[in-house]
């Protein structure tokens, strides 16, 4: 899947001219602004509850209806038994009786909806679990919303690297929120090097759907922008050329909602240096941080 700030910057290269670096990442905050308030963005995300257990053995989830229960190994969702006055739509059918939810590990994810503004997604771990993630589209964080505070555009951490493929693809621990220390590995297909103020930094990126994903904290990581780091996107060029365009870097889903579980960088990418770019807090309507 794409992400919100690279399909901003794609359609603002398709219009006429050649658009200033800084009227595109003013395109994609503006993008990215509407997508956290969207129906299932990341203010929207109320609840994510595994369920785990035998199967068969039925469990409720905190803000919605229904009795919901593990499948056997292997499968893609969750058991679902609701009586039809609960007024759950699965796929846009009434559910009345047991109903399978397939998960977004499915071929066909299934549609959930269980009022007006409140829908569900199933999602799974890499250990076969699955969680349903309940969205309200009515959140209260969504109404209290003003805006994501970023720091201003300037050029200057635009930056030049060089990537350095790892020809044996190595793994490296990553630390999630919410995951009592528990580590999961991530396959790093190379190291991305750079120089800033005389001093040769050397960072990790790991595979994370069709593009790379740096995870990194710097010296701004919890006093001008968000306390556990920041994401910039990352995709090598022409004979391991790359360019890191410090002015896209976002905050992780969980600066949104403490309902999602975000990695934490990984010692390497702690930098010493306060990068003074990119976006830096959520902000609700009296200005206050969020998180």
């Amino acid at each position: 899947m794409t992400h919100p700030i690279d399909r901003a910057i794609g359609i603002s290269k398709l219009t006429d001219g050649e658009p200033e670096p800084d009227a595109l990442v003013d395109a994609a905050r503006r993008q990215r602004a509407s997508a956290v308030i969207a129906p299932q963005g990341n203010l929207a995300l109320m609840n994510t509850q595994w369920i785990t257990g035998d199967v068969g053995v039925s469990q409720p989830i905190w803000g919605v209806p229904g009795l919901w229960s593990p499948l056997p190994i292997g499968s893609c969702g969750l058991l679902l038994r609701a009586p039809a006055s609960d007024a759950i739509l699965v796929d846009d059918e009434l559910v009345h009786g047991d109903v399978v939810v397939s998960g977004m590990d499915a071929v066909s994810p299934s549609r959930i909806r269980f009022s007006d503004t409140v829908t569900g997604t199933v999602i799974a771990n890499e250990e076969g679990d699955h969680a349903l993630r309940v969205w309200d589209a009515d959140s209260e964080a969504i109404r209290d919303f003003r805006a994501i505070e970023a720091f201003p555009y300037d050029q200057a951490w635009v930056v030049e690297a060089k990537f350095t493929p790892d020809a044996g693809t190595s793994d490296v621990s990553i630390a999630y929120l919410k995951e009592e220390g528990k580590t999961r590995a991530n396959t790093v297909p190379g190291e991305i090097s750079f120089t800033l103020g005389a001093e040769e930094h050397r960072l990790v990126v790991y595979q994370d759907g069709p593009s790379w994903l740096l995870v990194f904290a710097d010296a701004t990581t919890g006093d001008t922008s968000y306390s556990v780091g920041r994401f910039l996107r990352v995709a090598p060029g022409y004979k391991g050329a790359v360019s890191l365009d410090f002015n896209l870097a976002y905050l992780p889903p969980c600066a949104f909602s403490y309902n999602f579980s975000c990695p934490i960088p990984p010692k390497q990418n702690r930098l010493g240096i306060a990068v003074t770019a990119g976006e830096r807090n959520v902000l609700t309507r009296n200005s206050d941080l969020l998180h």
